[in-house]
């Protein structure tokens, strides 16, 4: 039950539908066995109308069949028989539809629930996600993430979810048909309680088989999702090397093993209906045998031919909620993979916690200061025992071979890592006292791949600041070189980008990203290689637009392109995690070491 654990918390916020639920499904059943009730003492007494009160058996205890049959008898003795016969036609009708309206009221309490559940699940994941640090998802498929989102929650809406309404309804109704036999005969029901454990016993086995294959059709899910999206953002790269049967052959592979799986699981989960029908047949049968062959035998005094049919009608009532039960049961073990999944997301460690006293920090006003940083990933040294101190207003800059650490150390400042050893301090305060939201406010971030949504220039301009105006944006594409070319599209600020900004070419992408920095104006800019990916044109708008942007800021610029960052203030070398040279560009030079070597192969003047 602890793997349904977060489903019960969710169900805790709804007890007032639940409850009705459970009244209005109370109600719903009562009526149905009532209008089995009416019918059966009246063909008791039809049988037999000569003798009907004489017949009357009044019993010492409850015994709901044994008073209808007797206020039946007195109906048809002291009137009308075609009225009494009336009557009950009426209680029968009227028993059926306060039934089905009861049963109408339950599944209107508790749809609402099913789906508010459902969409709290997806809004949780999706908050969670938001809230994990960046380097949750370098080891996690996107598609995957997707998968879990989509697929597995709408497993968990199908299954877990609609066997809670079984799982209250069913034994509801088999609970109160076997009070019902009980008063009739307690020993034939008996009889039927030892026989229900066996029947559950095999139909568990088939549900229990379902959880492992179903966990791995979550994940080929997952890879599917993962496929496409990377055949979609890499389209481009597939068609020009060729690349089509291979990655459609991939997509393929992962289709048909999908289908392998949900083959095994369909076929053992369309075993649990049948199976539950012949064991119920089973016990039905064996149950008509013994009960029929007592009844014949007048072994039972009180349980003649129209009671032993009354009491075969209400036992037939419990194989269909059996096989709902089974059937719940199979879908169980499917939702038990899918909650699974859905958990590990949930359950994700946030290594970056937002502090909840932190301190507001209103402006940047001294400096940034690293002191005997180190960070490690899986136990692996990516940044060891970094010192530096950067004064407000300056422009330091981090160079190096890839993977010396360069994104990473940039990366703690906004703190999408925590250090693992050491302190970063703003003001001379250990950033992990400021409260996340203040701290990332004072800054904005340029990367080398811009990041663009599928909306409007404006929207992507003005991204963070809703009181943005159009005054306030042209001027900040003005800044980044960027007007001019969004005047010339056909609805200006209000043209769509398309997905991640496809509609617009490198350079433009770029100028947008640092419009975005520009209106948000920090004090902290950090730029991850910034132009590193665009053509000799564009690249001097982007460079412009850059100097622009860093006018009056303190920067931090990662550049592999050393002759846009030889007017910094400092220059830092990292080489393996380690700073192994820092100074101006002139100082590096003259001292002829590795920096110098990086120079020379990129042939800087």
């Amino acid at each position: 039950m602890r793997k349904y654990s977060l489903v019960f918390a969710y169900l805790k916020d709804y007890k007032l539908a639940i409850t009705s639920y459970i009244i209005c499904t109370l109600l719903s059943i009562v009526f149905g066995v009532a209008s089995l009730g009416m019918l059966f003492p009246f063909l008791q007494v039809l049988f037999d109308k000569e003798n009907a009160t004489a017949k009357v058996v009044k019993s010492n205890g409850f015994s709901p069949f044994g008073w209808l049959k007797e206020k039946v008898g007195e109906m048809v003795n002291n009137g009308d028989p075609f009225h009494t016969l009336a009557m009950v036609c009426l209680l029968i009708m009227a028993s059926i539809i306060l039934k089905n309206t009861f049963l109408y009221l339950a599944s209107r309490s508790l749809m609402p629930v099913k789906n508010k559940i459902a969409i709290r699940f997806r809004v949780d994941i999706f908050n969670k996600v938001l809230s994990l640090p960046i380097g949750y998802f370098t080891e996690q498929r996107k598609g995957d993430l997707m998968s879990r989102m989509t697929n597995d929650v709408t497993q968990v809406e199908g299954s877990v979810l609609g066997a809670l309404e079984g799982w209250v309804k069913d034994p509801l109704q088999i609970i109160i048909n076997l009070i019902v036999l009980f008063t009739i005969n307690a020993e034939l029901t008996i009889i039927i309680l030892f026989f229900i454990p066996i029947m559950g016993f095999f139909i568990g086995r088939v549900g229990r088989s379902l959880k492992k294959p179903s966990g791995l059709i979550a994940q080929k899910n997952g890879e599917s999702i993962s496929i496409l999206d990377e055949t979609l953002g890499g389209l481009r790269v597939i068609k020009a090397f060729n690349f089509e049967q291979v990655i459609r052959k991939k997509f393929s592979d992962n289709s048909n093993n999908l289908l392998k799986l949900s083959n095994k699981v369909g076929y053992r989960q369309s075993l649990a209906s049948p199976m539950s029908e012949v064991l119920g047949v089973m016990m039905f049968t064996a149950i008509l045998w013994y009960g029929g062959s007592k009844v014949l035998g007048n072994q039972y005094p009180d349980l003649n031919g129209a009671m032993f049919l009354a009491y075969m009608a209400l036992f037939f009532n419990i194989i269909d909620p059996a096989k709902s039960i089974s059937g719940a049961i199979s879908n169980l073990q499917r939702g038990t993979a899918a909650i699974e999944r859905i958990q590990e997301v949930l359950k994700a460690p946030v290594t970056v916690n937002e502090n909840p006293t932190g301190l507001q920090i209103q402006q940047f006003a001294d400096s940034i200061e690293f002191k005997n940083v180190s960070f490690y990933y899986d136990d692996v040294a990516i940044l060891k025992d970094i010192s530096f101190k950067v004064q407000k207003g300056k422009t330091i800059a981090l160079v190096g071979s890839s993977g010396a650490g360069k994104s990473t150390l940039a990366d703690l400042i906004p703190r999408f890592h925590d250090v693992s050893d050491g302190e970063i301090l703003v003001d001379g305060v250990n950033i992990k006292d400021y409260s996340l939201f203040s701290l990332r406010s004072l800054m904005s971030i340029v990367t080398q791949e811009p990041i663009l949504f599928n909306d409007t220039i404006a929207n992507n301009i003005a991204l963070g600041m809703e009181n943005a105006t159009i005054n306030e944006m042209t001027d900040a594409a003005k800044i980044a070189n960027a007007h001019l070319f969004i005047e010339k599209k056909e609805f200006g600020y209000d043209t769509n980008i398309g997905d991640r900004g496809m509609k617009l070419s490198g350079g433009e992408r770029q100028r947008l990203t640092i419009a975005r920095a520009v209106l948000k104006n920090p004090p902290i800019l950090i730029l991850d290689e910034a132009t590193s990916s665009l053509d000799t044109e564009s690249e001097r708008l982007v460079q412009d637009a850059i100097n622009n942007l860093m006018e009056n800021r303190t920067s931090v610029v990662i550049a592999h392109r050393l002759s846009t960052i030889r007017h910094a203030d400092e220059i830092i070398v990292l080489r393996k995690g380690e700073i192994v040279e820092r100074g101006t560009h002139s100082g590096l030079i003259e001292q002829g070491g590795f920096y110098k070597r990086l120079v020379d192969m990129q042939e800087v003047k």
